[in-house]
């Protein structure tokens, strides 16, 4: 079975997406920023071709602005922390049985072809990580679903990729790992962003 790439997407709003880059570009800089690397992700995981797209979002699926985009299936991610909202899509998504590659929207580098090789590394394996410079990661692929992956980690801190790690481990699962990839967060990753989608 072809895996699912499920982006999970946070609306493009001044003020509301990209905070972190506000010092440097302004509510309205940062919106424009989050909203290219939204629309690049989109396009990546399209051209990527290894399975349908999802984009799971928020704060509201209903909300015109997601119904143009070009997405296979368009969901909400509901309520509770980052971990807990990745939990549920990763149980109904390997539920299908399909396995499920979790991608944010907020690593250019994490394109067609490293998408591709995550799949490629998926088949015979149970997970594949894509950590990133900061301790989170940029990719989750799954096989099959267990809550032990998501639970009880501090998100948003350096050692979301460690605890990963330890519970895969912990599973006696097989795992891959890429090369390690920028998210582009704070400021100082802006020298990571590419030319054209700079606002």
């Amino acid at each position: 079975m072809t895996p699912k790439i499920v982006i999970l997407a946070k609306a493009p709003l001044p003020g509301y997406a990209k905070t972190r880059l506000i010092p440097a570009l302004g509510a309205e800089g940062a919106a424009r920023v989050a909203e290219r690397m939204l629309l690049h992700t989109l396009n990546e995981a399209r051209a990527a071709d290894i399975g349908p797209v999802e984009l799971s979002v928020t704060p509201d699926s209903d909300d015109s602005y997601w119904q143009d985009l070009p997405s296979d299936v368009l969901t909400g991610q509901g309520d509770g922390d980052l971990g807990e909202r990745m939990a549920r899509i990763a149980h109904r998504v390997t539920a299908e049985p399909r396995p499920v590659i979790l991608i944010g929207t907020d690593c250019p580098a994490l394109d067609r072809y490293r998408l591709r090789e995550i799949a490629q590394q998926l088949q015979g394996r149970d997970a594949v990580l894509a950590p990133a410079h900061d301790g989170g990661y940029v990719a989750l692929g799954l096989n099959a679903y267990a809550s032990e992956v998501f639970q009880a980690i501090p998100w948003s801190t350096e050692r979301v990729a460690e605890l990963t790690r330890k519970r895969l481990r912990e599973l006696g699962w097989q795992f891959h790992e890429l090369e390690v990839m920028h998210d582009i967060d704070e400021p100082t990753d802006l020298i990571h962003l590419p030319a054209d989608l700079m606002p």
